[in-house]
């Protein structure tokens, strides 16, 4: 249940408000979170392992996950570091391949707290020329070669090349392949932050990822169970070149406190190797295309392929106006320029979180408000 009981501020992160409809946060739906799969997995993990499930685990992360992970993703465990998911995947991976005053090359709507989180590490953000398809081919070494000019230090790339959060676009594959190209002639690092991996409801087959393309070199790539299992599990996964496993394994917190999440991590190993991993996921993308559909139907837009978001434009490029409306309407959504300043005349719409009634509802309270602005915008462009 949301807005009382167990969900309640002191407990959860958030918690939604009363009196509208949020479609801002990128959460699932509490009734998506698998509550009784992962207390039978959990009970088999401490079944299974007994007290070695409760120690400090390996720095890199218990070998039954590590293992499995990498059988998915068709490499060898010792490329595979399990994390407490890509936020803090992304810090760690910062901290080595960047220092304080580096350049770190995004696309111009990215993720907002990933790139707090770099900027938390006193990393400068420049962005990359892009399209609504990505990152331009050429741009990726035209922005390296403009910071390189003024003096100063490209760290890495991070890009969201996966049902990219805002805008639940996918880069297709051969942008992916002209960006692994130029990221390795330019001798600059790719951080793929793929945590919406996974999550396709249609269209054609998720493009191989930039870790794969790349030949696993050059390009570090972060999973997450958050956005398929719950994020309470605090549980994600990094595939880098061995060396750089070894790095972050041979570090001060790991060697202090062993691998993340040590019961988690065996627990959904479990769920992984017995097939439950997937029965549950295929359940889920069913559930999200349902939702995705009901939003898309209502306010009359074109569905993005997967991931939880649609982006969608305002009235005359003012995404604030196109907001108050929609609070009007009793419905809150993520304001466009918290992923950058290219997203001042949008907003973006998250649909994981409402059942589809509440989406459809919602959706053509949104859809009115929409228009509403855009009659307004028409009047006052006449007067």
């Amino acid at each position: 249940m949301t807005g009382g009981g167990y969900w309640r501020a002191g407990v959860v992160q958030s918690v939604p408000p009363t009196g509208t409809t949020d479609l801002g946060p990128g959460y699932l739906d509490p009734a998506l979170l698998p509550v009784r799969l992962l207390a039978q997995a959990y009970a088999q993990a401490l079944d299974e392992f007994g007290p070695a499930a409760l120690t400090y685990g390996e720095n890199r992360g218990p070998a039954p996950l590590r293992e499995a992970i990498a059988a998915r993703v068709g490499t060898g465990p010792e490329h595979v570091l399990v994390t407490a998911g890509t936020s803090q995947g992304l810090h760690l991976v910062a901290g080595l391949f960047g220092r304080p005053d580096d350049v770190v090359l995004a696309e111009p709507l990215s993720y907002d707290y990933g790139l707090r989180i770099l900027t938390d590490r006193r990393l400068r953000i420049e962005v990359i020329e892009s399209d609504m398809d990505g990152p331009v081919p050429g741009a990726l070494t035209a922005a390296v070669r403009r910071v390189r000019r003024a003096g100063r230090r490209v760290g890495f790339a991070y890009l969201i090349p996966t049902h990219r959060n805002p805008t639940g676009v996918t880069v297709p594959d051969e942008r992916r392949r002209a960006l692994v190209t130029e990221a390795a002639d330019v001798g600059v690092p790719i951080v793929e932050d793929d945590a919406y991996a996974g999550l396709r409801y249609d269209g054609p087959p998720e493009p191989p990822s930039l870790h794969a393309l790349a030949g696993r070199r050059g390009v570090v790539r972060l999973g997450t169970f958050a956005k398929t299992l719950a994020p309470g599990l605090r549980l994600g996964w990094l595939e880098a070149d061995p060396r750089l496993v070894d790095r972050c394994a041979a570090t001060g917190w790991a060697d202090s406190g062993g691998g993340f999440n040590h019961l988690a991590a065996l627990a959904v190993a479990g769920l992984l190797s017995g097939g439950d991993y997937d029965r549950h996921v295929a359940w889920l993308r069913e559930e999200l295309r349902a939702r995705r559909d009901a939003l898309v139907d209502a306010l009359g837009v074109v569905p993005p392929y997967g991931g939880f978001f649609v982006w969608l434009p305002a009235p005359a490029g003012d995404g604030q106006a196109l907001r108050e409306r929609a609070a009007a309407a009793r419905v809150s959504v993520a304001d466009g320029r918290r992923f950058g300043a290219a997203g001042a005349g949008a907003v973006r719409v998250a649909f994981s979180f409402q059942p589809p009634p509440v989406l459809s509802a919602a959706g053509h309270r949104l859809a009115a408000a929409r228009a509403a602005s855009a009659r307004l915008d028409a009047t006052t462009t006449s007067d």
